[in-house]
């Protein structure tokens, strides 16, 4: 039967969480993916080919949502993995039991408060105004909250 052959209840866009590039492609402040996290380049080194080899490219990145610095070396040549990484708004509307929910879009949606000082700024501005705008960044199926504003005032 058709209709045991296709799930038409979880389709998706098709979208692949990474593309392939070339590592000489690489910038600082782009992304790749460092031992499969998503990282952003925050140094890049190209050295010069040798008499036997290719010339290398040597970059460290931070993970977007731990800061976990990663070191990488590749030939300039060779294939890496960058991340599709999605960044956007939503307005807390409540948080309890460690996570902050979200309406998304009309869909209510909870993700882990971030500890540290922006998980106190987070509560903080929810509970002196009882709402907030954070800025969601998402990457290989892990989102983190990495920003919050108050709302703006309706005069």
């Amino acid at each position: 039967m058709e209709s045991d052959l296709f799930d038409y209840e979880h389709a998706s866009s098709g979208a692949a969480s990474f593309y392939p590039a070339q590592c000489s492609s690489l910038k600082k402040g782009g992304y790749v993916i460092i031992k499969n996290r998503p990282c952003k380049v925050v140094e890049l080194s190209t050295s010069a080919p040798g008499k036997h080899g290719h010339a290398k490219v040597n970059y460290v990145g931070l993970d977007i949502f731990t800061r976990r610095k990663y070191m990488q070396f590749a030939p300039s040549n060779s294939m890496i993995q960058v991340p599709n990484v999605k960044k956007g708004n939503a307005q807390l509307i409540g948080i309890g039991d460690g996570f902050a929910h979200l309406l998304i879009n009309g869909i209510v949606s909870s993700i882990r408060v971030p500890e540290g000082r922006l998980g106190d700024e987070v509560r903080d501005i929810f509970d002196e105004d009882g709402e907030a705008l954070v800025t969601i960044l998402s990457a290989l199926d892990e989102e983190a909250i990495v920003g919050v504003r108050a709302c703006a005032e309706d005069d």
